[in-house]
């Protein structure tokens, strides 16, 4: 078991191994993460572990811009997170490598990461400037039949795709932009999905390769079926995740 003490970035979205994270950093917590990661030299990995929010908020309640405008602002580490912050994530999660963290004239982050291994958090610090975790890296097993499920799902997915944008949209990845080691394609597929945390976090959290495609076989062609019987939908962008506000 490889354990690690790394900082810790909760978000309302789940990040998978292979994806890109871009991130706009403007809380003081983060940003002191941020500027702990700047120590470490640029030709060594500058990793942060981030975790789906199961029940807490991703910015913290009563800064400005915020609805209520009378209240004390939470603040700290732990602010949005309640008393015990490890029960408001999701036990599994992402490791994160930030390629690049560019500081704005305000003190804000404009960051761009890339999810890299799963990990299960263990425990939660919050006596610093920023929380902090205790987690394990988990092996990504292929599980059997991961090949011949992979390609069930690319079919699948590209029938999603077309219900889902529309017949006539060119934009549509085609064979040769997909790809086809049975890890990736289920991570891509997972991130491409519009499933909503619970469903993307049940798919992170699948015990292999294999297990994952297969359950994402099912939601795949449940929700084409689903799309098929709505009268229309907005062509939407598959590809590209937006920016966290942080």
């Amino acid at each position: 078991m490889t354990t690690a003490r790394l900082p810790l970035f909760p978000l309302n979205s789940v990040l998978f191994p292979g994806l890109v994270l871009p991130l706009n950093v403007f809380e003081e917590r983060y940003r002191a993460l941020m500027r702990e990661l700047l120590k470490t030299d640029e030709s060594e990995p500058r990793r942060f572990a981030v975790v789906a929010i199961r029940d807490g908020r991703e910015v913290a309640p009563t800064l400005p811009g915020m609805p209520d405008q009378t209240a004390l602002p939470e603040r700290g580490p732990t602010a949005g997170f309640g008393d015990d912050p490890v029960q408001a994530f999701h036990p599994v999660g992402c490791i994160a490598d930030a390629a690049t963290i560019r500081e704005r004239d305000d003190g804000s982050f404009e960051v761009l990461a890339t999810g890299t291994t799963r990990i299960r958090l263990l425990s939660v610090d919050a006596s610093g400037p920023f929380l902090t975790a205790e987690v394990e890296e988990l092996p990504e097993e292929t599980g059997e039949g991961a090949g011949a499920l992979a390609e069930g799902v690319l079919r699948a997915f590209r029938s999603y795709q077309k219900r889902l944008a529309g017949a006539r949209e060119r934009s549509l990845s085609t064979g040769a932009d997909l790809p086809d080691e049975p890890s990736v394609v289920s991570y891509l597929v997972a991130a491409a999905a519009v499933l909503d945390t619970p469903a993307k976090q049940r798919l992170l959290e699948a015990k292999d390769t294999a297990a994952r495609l297969r359950e994402e076989l099912t939601l795949l062609r449940a929700e084409t079926a689903v799309i098929r019987h709505l009268p229309s939908l907005p062509a939407v962008d598959l590809t590209r995740a937006p920016t966290s506000p942080n």
